[in-house]
């Protein structure tokens, strides 16, 4: 069945893209959602909230925008990036490390971009000197282990670091920590992480009951304890599926955490999304907020402005008359998407349009500047 989700201002759609015509005195939009994200802001048991979609559309400039409306309610405010291609020191403009940075301009706001990487090399050195003795190349046997382990069960290398990370976000004792995330494919894997763990330790013990003997005695080798790493390594693992079935179970609260997806208009992009929808609902995660950017003038309907262009369109010099016809063919296709997306999700969640600028967000200015896009939309109406 149809959605009776309906935006004013995209009459188009309405009349093109609709198989059923819906007439405006039969329609209250007064129950649909705000098209905005004050709802995060006004949430105040939130403490964890994810930024997420297809790479490119936008999601580090969504993350720093919503932080820096959150630092105007909130006593606290980290945001963390967990995309290897970090950007959140491209987007303020200042250098931004692992440890929690604090935004000019701001007393509340603070940010980090953390590496899975480096996390699992700190790991492996932290088990090496547990277990060293007085060889050299003790670390050999603990470095085989790992290797073992991270070859056998993809991504327990980022649950393992997801962990750690965890366990520094928590003790840093913030009011609400936005993360984010890495593209769309990377971002689902965190929530299979409980499963991971599960498989990591079944590994883990079968390695140890069917081979302890000769893995014993290669680490022996190296010059370590085999059974000391064994159950030191068993023992990390215990205590990373701790943390990540406890972080899981908040992640799952919609009280406490929800997911904002972000995309653009296009196929591919509203095409990722629903995935991302599905998968969010599949895993328990609350996820009520969608934000599309690159928006064309969202404001205007893509029906009237061509009819302005086609009664003007011989008055315009032939470069002019060029680039308006791209651009329509933008909005046209950009509306096309759009009012898809309102189908999609308009009955249930809050989709936010933001306009394309004429200059990149990038500073404290023009990302304050752009984040009240966030919480004061674009008014359709108009």
């Amino acid at each position: 069945e149809i959605s009776q989700a309906k935006i004013s201002g995209y009459t188009l759609y309405q009349e093109k893209y609709r198989s059923v015509p819906m007439a405006d005195e039969d329609f209250d939009d007064s129950d649909l959602p705000d098209p905005s994200l004050r709802n995060i802001i006004d949430q105040k048991s939130l403490q964890w909230v994810f930024v997420g979609g297809k790479g490119g559309v936008g999601k580090t400039t969504t993350s720093c925008a919503l932080g820096v409306q959150l630092a105007k309610s909130r006593d606290k405010v980290l945001l963390v990036s967990t995309d290897p291609a970090h950007n959140l020191s491209d987007a303020f403009s200042q250098k931004i490390g692992r440890d929690p940075t604090p935004i000019q301009g701001f007393t509340n706001l603070h940010a980090m971009e953390i590496d899975a990487n480096d996390d699992m090399e700190k790991l492996q050195q932290q088990m090496e000197h547990a277990t060293a003795s007085d060889d050299d190349d003790s670390n050999g046997g603990i470095s085989a282990l790992m290797a073992e382990l991270t070859s056998s069960i993809p991504g327990i290398d980022e649950a393992m670091s997801f962990s750690e990370l965890m366990k520094q976000v928590q003790s840093l004792d913030y009011d609400i920590v936005v993360f984010d995330t890495a593209p769309t494919g990377h971002t689902l894997r965190l929530l299979s992480f409980p499963t991971i763990m599960e498989k990591a330790l079944g590994k883990v013990m079968e390695l140890k009951d069917k081979f302890g003997g000769i893995l014993g005695q290669a680490a022996s080798m190296f010059g370590g304890n085999g059974a000391q790493m064994q159950d030191m390594l068993t023992g990390k693992l215990e205590e990373t599926r701790a943390i990540i079935n406890k972080v899981n179970d908040a992640f799952q609260d919609p009280d406490t955490t929800t997911f904002v997806c972000v995309c653009i208009p296009e196929f591919l992009s509203i095409y990722e999304t629903e995935r991302l929808v599905q998968e969010l609902s599949k895993f328990g995660i609350d996820s009520h907020n969608i934000v599309v950017n690159q928006v064309l003038f969202p404001e205007k309907d893509a029906e009237e402005m061509g009819e302005w262009l086609k009664e003007n369109n011989d008055k315009l010099p032939k470069e002019a008359q060029d680039i308006c016809g791209k651009m329509m063919a933008r909005k046209r296709m950009q509306d096309k998407y759009i009012g898809q997306c309102f189908d999609l999700y308009g009955d249930d969640f809050h989709v936010v349009l933001m306009p394309l600028l004429d200059h990149e967000v990038r500073g404290v200015e023009k990302i304050a500047d752009f984040s009240e896009s966030l919480v004061d939309p674009v008014d359709l109406e108009t």
